[in-house]
């Protein structure tokens, strides 16, 4: 057999797989959450890597354009199949959690019929509705995305199957590979596109770009696809062999794709609502300005991109940790539920839960303190800089809301609760959505209207999730710990490091004018000096970071806000703890 490169991942996640049957440790909730953590992790920076040059490529009309049309395209896929993972490794899970493998596959064939359908009929209505969907240019290139949203139902049943079998790794390599491919193909496209369109039409060249990042997402998922197929047949046999050796009856296909429907359908309305503000608010943002305040079209778009492509991206980071615990989560929930193990249910969420926030809150504090410093390092473009840091600084709050909600939003799913999200979402829609129309078309800060809904959004999620969960989940919070401890250690590493940013990048500036270099020009003060020197900004930047982290622990370790155990438990934790201990915060 030819040594492929898919073929050897492959077999590296053969190997893995069989390691995880015998190796409890593996299968540990934290240990698969770290994983999928860590490949979404990476696959975010190559995101905010790639978008960098791609906003330089495609500007800040292109990327507005390019924004709303994801927007509307996350959502249709939401409705079609985003959801799959999720509902799949909880329907199946159960079913491994009593060794029932014959109707676990059931499922899982069962599954790629109803992606088949959905998916043909969400792609065919993005391409015949995208003026229906999105305001001018931005339908243009909505209609790009018709392809991607019927591939992606098949990549993410194949995600949702391996997740019940509780590992992570071909979900995280298939994300990392269809990240990859995403940022060349979007930047290869966008530019091959750009050039085609030419100088002369500003606008036509935004629209044109905006589309070659549509080609770059498509390109992702067709690679992540060939990839997980690659997986599933070389663990055909294993598959096959446990069927043949399970006593199990065979359940009805009616009955099994009214299991689908029925689990499926409360996870598609509570991701969906869920998801909806993002897309929603985009839409409103968009029809108010330009038909009530009479704003220009590229206007609108710059002003969207800026907020959505920019500042929403950069939060997006942090929260993908969450992301993959609540992942992760869904099938450990809903096999100890299965079992009648309650009381281990509660200790999961009690032991997300502080990991998350022990990483989301410092994340929070960095944004807010280290704003423009991020900004400059990943979207250098000197027009727009202020205000997308300005952004950035007022969203960064959301990070913790955000990251809450979505792990207490996986748990009522988990349990069984699918419904209690739904009628969350839909209410704190309802108060963003009614607060933004006001904002908008009362006041004249329409990017900060958005920062105000979306920490609104994010907020009500939080509180209603948190109270909703009281009623089935009996957790112990010591507030003091998961709470106020991080908090207070957060802003005191949050001003530590912008004291480190500032006297590192002073130093900097006082060498360069003391030597007379060609560095410091007539007139040029420090922060201006920082601005227009890019691997100064990054290298002051770096200590900065490095510095906030060290003091985050430190003042986070010595208070009693977390043990050992506890730092071991996050992603690379055992290599955290080791280094602290070289550092003697650790003792």
């Amino acid at each position: 057999m030819r040594l492929t490169p898919f073929y050897i991942y492959s077999r590296i996640l053969d190997v893995m797989n069989t390691s995880n049957e015998t190796n409890n440790k593996k299968k540990g909730l934290l240990f698969q959450a770290g994983i999928l953590a860590i490949a979404g992790m990476i696959s975010r920076v190559i995101g905010l890597l790639y978008g960098s040059p791609l906003a330089a490529i495609i500007g800040d009309e292109g990327n507005g354009y390019y924004a709303t049309a994801s927007e509307i395209y996350a959502i249709v896929l939401l409705i079609s199949s985003y959801s799959i993972p999720s509902a799949m490794s909880k329907i199946i899970s159960q079913k491994l959690a009593v060794k029932d493998y014959t109707n676990a596959h059931r499922i899982f064939k069962g599954a790629l019929v109803y992606v088949t359908v959905v998916g043909a009929i969400a792609g065919l209505f993005l391409f015949f509705g995208a003026g229906l969907l999105a305001v001018g240019r931005s339908a243009t290139v909505l209609k790009f995305y018709a392809p991607t949203i019927f591939l992606f139902g098949y990549l993410g049943v194949l995600r949702g199957y391996f997740q019940a079998h509780r590992t992570m790794v071909p979900t995280s390599i298939s994300q990392l590979i269809e990240q990859i491919f995403n940022a060349i193909m979007s930047i290869s496209a966008a530019l091959v596109l750009t050039n085609i369109a030419g100088n002369e039409d500003p606008s036509k060249r935004a629209v044109y770009g905006a589309i070659g990042s549509t080609i770059g997402t498509s390109s992702g998922v067709v690679i992540a696809l060939l990839f997980m197929l690659n997986v599933y047949w070389i663990n055909r046999k294993r598959i096959k062999k446990r069927i043949e050796l399970d006593d199990h009856k065979s359940q009805p296909g009616s009955e099994i794709f009214r299991m689908i429907i029925l689990i499926v359908t409360p996870f598609i309305l509570s991701t969906f609502i869920y998801n909806l503000s993002t897309s929603l608010n985009a839409t409103l943002f968009s029809r108010i300005l330009l038909h009530v305040k009479h704003l220009d079209e590229a206007e609108i778009a710059s002003m969207y991109g800026i907020f959505n492509r920019k500042a929403m991206t950069i939060t997006k980071l942090p929260i993908a940790l969450a992301s993959a615990a609540a992942a992760a989560m869904i099938p450990e929930i809903s096999a100890l539920f299965a079992q009648g193990d309650k009381e281990g249910a509660n200790r999961t969420v009690s032991r997300v839960t502080k990991v998350i926030l022990m990483i989301a809150i410092p994340c929070a504090a960095g944004l807010f303190f280290l704003a423009k410093p991020i900004i400059m390092i990943l979207f250098p473009q000197r027009v727009s800089m202020d205000q997308a840091a300005m952004l950035l600084r007022i969203l960064s709050v959301t990070v913790v809301f955000y990251s809450l909600s979505t792990v207490s939003n996986a748990v009522l799913q988990g349990i069984g609760k699918v419904n209690v999200p739904v009628i969350n979402a839909f209410f704190a829609l309802i108060v963003q959505s009614v607060a933004l129309v006001l904002l908008l078309v009362f006041t004249d800060i329409p990017n900060v209207a958005l920062c105000i809904v979306t920490i609104i959004y994010s907020f009500l999620m939080c509180m209603l999730n948190s109270m909703s969960l009281k009623k089935h989940i009996t957790t112990v919070t010591n507030y003091k710990k998961v709470y106020v401890l991080p908090i207070a250690s957060a802003v005191i590493m949050g001003g530590m490091a912008y004291l480190t940013y500032f006297l590192a990048s002073s130093g900097v500036y006082l060498v360069a004018y003391l030597t007379k270099s060609s560095l410091v020009t007539s007139g040029m003060d420090v922060f201006d000096f920082m601005y227009t020197n890019y691997f100064v900004n990054l290298g002051c930047s770096i200590v900065a970071v490095l510095a906030g982290v060290f003091v985050y622990f430190a003042v986070l370790i010595r208070s009693g806000g977390a043990t050992e155990n506890e730092i071991k438990r996050l992603p690379k934790g055992a290599t955290i703890a080791s280094i602290l201990k070289k550092l003697h915060i650790l003792r």
